[in-house]
């Protein structure tokens, strides 16, 4: 008897799963269920921000400067199993790696971006201007994949629960969100809209076509902002006084 109530409650629920489905068919797929997106523009982004962090003056790493990059390509590779897009929907693994991994691409990052502003406020930093200027911007390169990978982990409680469909309002109110008429019923934001915004937005030290909604997303933005603008003030100045001298 118990097992006929547990079979007749498993296809009551898997029918009312097909009817939500049904339902929401006709909505766009940002908001309904989806396979989700490949990892592998985020792969390539975190290899492109070790590569950044390798290619910088060893003064500007943090010590020993092998360590935190190859801890990330270690998580890279411990997560590299659940990249499958539809993993993300029933392990926590690649939640809790992937902000683990923004950490430590942000450490890296920050402790480096500190060393460089000390560094130019001291006068002890920039005798070179070539130099300076090839180290500010790996920085600031690396500055636009770190708050892209953020921007993708915490949207709408990240890529899994985007996939699945789970949250409501967005965080970050894509163009392609508004108009309908304008876009593939099928579109959804991927890792390379984030990065765009990341980059807009450390070029222009405000938001362009897509606005944060969420005040996390707007405080986070702002603090792109603020370090993208106090390090290419720092730095510009600097180079304009070597060249002058």
């Amino acid at each position: 008897m118990n097992e006929e109530v547990r079979g007749l409650h498993e296809r009551l629920a898997r029918l009312e799963e097909l009817l939500t489905a049904q339902d929401r068919r006709g909505e766009p797929a940002w908001r309904r269920p989806t396979d989700g997106e490949s990892r592998w523009a985020v792969t390539a982004a975190v290899l492109g921000a070790v590569a950044l962090q390798l290619l910088l003056p060893g003064r500007l790493a943090f010590h020993p400067d092998w360590l935190l990059p190859a801890l990330e390509v270690l998580l890279l590779v411990a997560l590299f199993p659940a990249f499958h897009p539809r993993a993300g929907r029933t392990t926590a693994l690649l939640r809790g790696g992937g902000l683990a991994l923004a950490a430590l691409v942000s450490l890296a990052n920050g402790w480096s971006a500190v060393l460089l502003i000390r560094g130019l406020v001291r006068g002890t930093e920039g005798n070179d201007a070539g130099a300076l200027l090839m180290a500010a911007a790996g920085i600031w390169l690396t500055n636009v994949i770190v708050f892209a990978l953020w921007y993708w982990e915490w949207d709408r409680g990240g890529p899994a629960a985007r996939a699945a469909g789970r949250a409501v309002y967005p965080d970050f109110l894509f163009p392609q969100m508004q108009s309908r008429d304008m876009t593939h019923p099928d579109w959804e934001p991927a890792f390379a809209d984030y990065l765009y915004v990341s980059f807009t937005n450390a070029t222009a030290f405000s938001p362009t076509d897509t606005m944060p909604l969420s005040r996390w997303a707007k405080l986070l933005m702002a603090s792109q902002a603020s370090v993208s603008f106090l390090t290419l003030a720092l730095v510009v100045a600097r180079s304009v006084n070597i060249f002058r001298g």
